[in-house]
């Protein structure tokens, strides 16, 4: 699941028109609303979810309880900086981001709630490889046919 994108389809809006229009705060809102869904539904049919989060997710404490409270393992996508401003150089829709010193601070500020990550899986890599990396973590069920 897509964090994001549900965030979209249950507002329908999208993420800058939220930010522009309604504000960060009211952004947070509709992001742990929906992570609280998505968790809920989980439980709910006893299936579990991968779920994409957004770089600010886990810098809310409120998302961080509630996802130690569903037993979520938080796995760290991590890539070095430099390589994540080159990626966000192409992207347009990213409301926070709009310069390279800006990046750099909210990395700064966020990088101690991306350290609570159960598993950190350098992304620095083919697409194939870091898949394999979060595979070998064992965290995820044996699926039978």
């Amino acid at each position: 699941m897509d964090l994001d994108k549900r965030i979209v389809e249950a507002t329908g809006q999208t993420i800058p028109s939220i930010f522009a229009r309604l504000g960060e705060p009211e952004f947070r809102r509709a992001e742990h609303a929906q992570l609280a869904r998505i968790l809920g539904e989980a439980a709910e049919q006893q299936k579990p979810r991968i779920i994409s989060l957004g770089g600010g997710t886990t810098a809310q404490q409120q998302n961080v309880a509630l996802l130690r409270q569903n037993s979520a393992a938080l796995v760290w996508l991590h890539c070095p900086i430099s390589d994540l401003l080159k990626r966000a150089a192409h992207i347009t829709d990213r409301p926070l981001f709009r310069d390279e010193a800006s990046f750099r601070k909210l990395y700064d500020e966020r990088l101690p709630s991306y350290e609570l990550a159960d598993y950190r899986v350098e992304t620095n890599t083919e697409p194939l490889r870091v898949v394999e990396q979060i595979l070998a973590l064992g965290i995820f069920p044996k699926v039978t046919a």
